[in-house]
């Protein structure tokens, strides 16, 4: 039963999307750990403060967009909606992980506890920019990018403006592919008056900007090198990293969209763990 549960929960937060963003703030400690080492306890806290405030954001996230979420044929068999788990649970749900994350957060150090809150605020803002912006795409990538950068800032206590880059990276490439992901609601969205990129500027054109921002996040990746100083193991994954990422241009086509759980989910969790490796191989080699 215990098991059931929390796989009806996990299913609920879909925990195996962390996989998405996770390896980011992992390759940020590593290169964090460079001028200021870190202890596995950190490198737990950091995971585990990953995972509450993801859970919290995404819980928060179901529970704004129940009425939605009810009417929409695409998502009406999600966890609440479906009645698997009701409205009281999933707030004492949102209410656990947040208090987990300030917690962790705290160990952590100063910086990262008078941050937390206003992470979390961010975070939760996200459920509600589909209401009055087309651009909630961004303000997502925005929100999750901001991983890497809390990863630095717990491993060095303090903030440096290089890891911008890998927050920039990931703030568009969750973006991008958050706009292809939109492609499934487009009528939807315009019938409940809710914004979105493909729904305001039609299919072909949210495909031609998600494919701008995945050449940002190349762009941003590359930069790291330079920046950070990596040896060529490091150019030699992101090689394979801008071959997925055509790849999943090349799976999903405006007129085609039935292979965008197979982009979605499995291309992009390739980039993201090719990324961590890419940083964890470099760092073993340097």
């Amino acid at each position: 039963m215990w098991l059931e549960r929390i796989q009806t929960y996990g299913r609920l937060i879909k925990f195996s999307h962390t996989v998405f963003a996770l390896p980011f703030a992992l390759a940020a400690a590593l290169l964090a750990n460079r001028q200021h080492p870190m202890t596995w306890f950190n490198l737990g806290c950091i995971i585990l403060a990953m995972a509450a405030a993801r859970s919290a954001a995404m819980g928060f996230n179901r529970f704004a967009d129940y009425e939605y979420d009810r009417r929409n044929p695409r998502t009406v068999e999600r966890p609440l909606t479906s009645g698997k788990i009701d409205k009281q649970s999933v707030l004492l749900f949102i209410t656990i992980s947040s208090a987990i994350f300030i917690l962790t957060a705290a160990i952590l150090g100063r910086l990262c506890l008078v941050l937390s809150v206003p992470v979390l605020l961010i975070l939760f803002s996200y459920s509600y920019t589909k209401r009055f912006t087309a651009f909630a795409h961004l303000f997502l990538g925005f929100a999750i990018g901001l991983a890497p950068l809390g990863a630095w800032i717990a491993i060095t206590g303090a903030w440096d403006s290089r890891i911008l880059l890998l927050s920039m990276a990931l703030m568009t490439y969750i973006a991008g592919f958050d706009i292809l992901y939109a492609c499934q609601d487009v009528e939807f969205d315009r019938e409940q008056n809710l914004f979105s990129i493909p729904s305001r500027w039609g299919v072909h054109r949210a495909f031609k900007i998600s494919a701008f921002l995945h050449v940002l996040t190349f762009l941003f990746l590359f930069s790291v090198y330079f920046v950070f100083d990596l040896g060529f193991i490091y150019l030699a994954f992101l090689a394979c990293i801008s071959f997925l990422l055509i790849l999943e241009h090349r799976l999903v086509r405006p007129d085609h969209l039935e292979k965008i759980d197979l982009a979605f989910f499995h291309v992009n969790s390739a980039v993201s763990v090719l990324l961590f490796v890419a940083v964890l191989a470099d760092t073993w080699l340097s």
